[in-house]
């Protein structure tokens, strides 16, 4: 016969009375914590160890992106052998000679370069010569390549797809200096490889080569291999090279990791590359809202490197084609119109704004959580990067990747490059600005045509598709520079990307 509650022992009683509390607690933990999941994936909030929490971007922009479940999924393409330290087994084969190459441009525009350097050597069974970096060019950083990169990882870790040394043989250096771009001897061959071929190119035109000469030597390797019609494992090799071999030295990921500790500190944040520097003013010919004396010097130093053919640009046509990068004023309407508020905590990754702090004036009033590295960590910490800008590129590079929202100003090649690594990890949000239909918001807004109400709308509904979702990459037969970037969208090597096309 069942018992009563007033028949039970007292101590019984007190058992059932705390399996019962604790039952109840363990539901309401449950439902909290399906609750807190619904919010991440639903909206940007952040809340760290600083008071004020910000609010990245409003929940309409981010819907039907890859939720937080899928952020790390490529990153189980890495093969095992890296996962356990354990190197792949070299790949034996017969080298039909040594293929030297110096990389020029900035730092991302040499990381595509190499990329691609390492697929050729491989399609044409080559040995390959550790990429030489530019030192030439308008920025002077004399870095080596294993100032910036682990050169031991780079060769161990693709050495099951092409044999990489550090030099030539002593044998060939003497040949290499002493023989010019036109040279017939047997030895060393300086030249450039016609720009975005495809494999056809280089295995009738390159390849033969060979017979004739032990070396070659590729003097320019900018966007030297096609976007598009290449073969499958050979696309998948340059997204190996980019995401897994060219790892950053210790020194540069320590400093890199430091940096992105030192925000995640006061929670979220909005990387932003803003290209706002004087070479990038003065190349693309940009104006907007310069001082006819700043307009002059940009032009001067335009005119001071003649290897620049371009010098006389219409500023003004090229702002309304979005060929200009925004202005700081700009840029912080727009970030206004997508939801951003003062609180929100922005990383600028770039190197010093022309017109200095009159310039960033606004961006900083605006947004007070403005930061930069050097206002992170201690400043001597920088005292070896800092006269080598490839080298605090790299640094800018790490916090960009790693950041809850990257946000580009201009399409230049660290925006493409760190769009594509954003990509791989997992469709990690890039508000990819059309800047073309911004100026035609902004100066609509300016001249009091559109309300702030409507300057926002527009702008949010301009970039509800351009948030670094799944993608095809735009083609363009015969206009390789007006198709969509290879390393911007590398889709051959992502996931959820359906109906592509895709070469075998």
């Amino acid at each position: 016969m069942a018992m009563s509650l007033a028949q039970m022992p007292r101590g019984k009683i007190r058992v059932c009375f705390v399996a019962g509390c604790c039952g109840v607690l363990l539901w309401a933990c449950v439902l909290q914590l399906l609750s807190l999941g619904r919010l991440w994936c639903c909206s940007w909030s952040s809340s760290g160890n600083n008071s004020s929490a910000a609010t990245l971007v409003p929940t309409r922009l981010i819907s039907g992106i890859g939720g937080s479940s899928s952020r790390f999924s490529n990153l189980k393409a890495k093969s095992d052998s890296e996962k356990d330290n354990t190197l792949p087994p070299p790949r034996i084969y017969k080298s039909n000679g040594y293929l030297r190459v110096s990389c020029n441009g900035g730092l991302n525009q040499m990381r595509s370069e190499i990329c691609d350097m390492v697929a050729i050597a491989r399609l044409l069974n080559l040995t390959l010569v550790v990429p030489e970096l530019d030192k030439k060019s308008f920025w002077a950083d004399q870095s080596n390549f294993g100032d910036i990169f682990d050169v031991s990882y780079f060769i161990d870790s693709l050495r099951d797809e092409v044999r990489i040394v550090k030099r030539l043989p002593k044998r060939y250096n003497k040949l290499d200096s002493n023989t010019s771009s036109n040279s017939t001897s047997i030895g060393t061959l300086r030249m450039a490889p016609v720009s975005w071929s495809d494999e056809k190119y280089y295995l009738e035109q390159i390849l033969p080569l060979f017979n004739k000469f032990k070396v070659i030597h590729f003097n320019k390797t900018d966007a030297r291999l096609a976007n598009n019609g290449i073969d499958i494992s050979l696309q998948k090799l340059r997204c190996r090279v980019n995401f897994h071999a060219l790892r950053f030295t210790p020194e540069i990921k320590k400093l890199g990791d430091k940096l992105v500790q030192a925000i995640r500190k006061r929670g979220s944040y909005v990387a932003l590359h803003l290209r706002y520097e004087m070479d990038m003013l003065a190349f693309s010919g940009c104006n907007h809202d310069c001082s006819p004396e700043e307009a002059e010097e940009l032009k001067r130093m335009r005119y001071a490197y003649p290897w620049w053919r371009e010098k006389e640009i219409d500023s003004k046509a090229k702002r309304l084609q979005g060929l200009c990068p925004l202005t700081p004023e700009e840029t912080s309407l727009v970030l206004k119109a997508l939801g951003f508020d003062n609180n929100t905590q922005i990383y600028i990754a770039a190197g010093e704004t022309y017109g200095g702090h009159k310039r960033i004036k606004v961006l900083q009033e605006a947004f007070p959580y403005l930061l930069r590295k050097e206002m992170l960590v201690d400043k001597e910490l920088f005292s070896k990067f800092q006269n080598h800008s490839s080298q605090m590129a790299a640094i800018d590079f790490m916090v960009s990747v790693a950041s809850d929202v990257f946000i580009p100003t201009y399409d230049g090649n660290m925006a493409k490059v760190v769009e594509g690594f954003r990509r791989y990890q997992g469709y990690q949000k890039s508000i990819l600005l059309d800047r073309r239909k911004l100026v035609e918001h902004l100066d609509l807004y300016k001249n009091k045509t559109l309300s702030w109400d409507e300057f926002a709308k527009a702008v949010q509904q301009t970039h509800e598709r351009s948030l670094g979702q799944p993608a095809c990459r735009r083609q363009i037969p015969n206009k390789p520079k007006e198709e969509d970037y290879f390393y911007a969208n590398p889709y051959e090597c992502l996931s959820n990307v359906t109906g592509c096309a895709i070469s075998d």
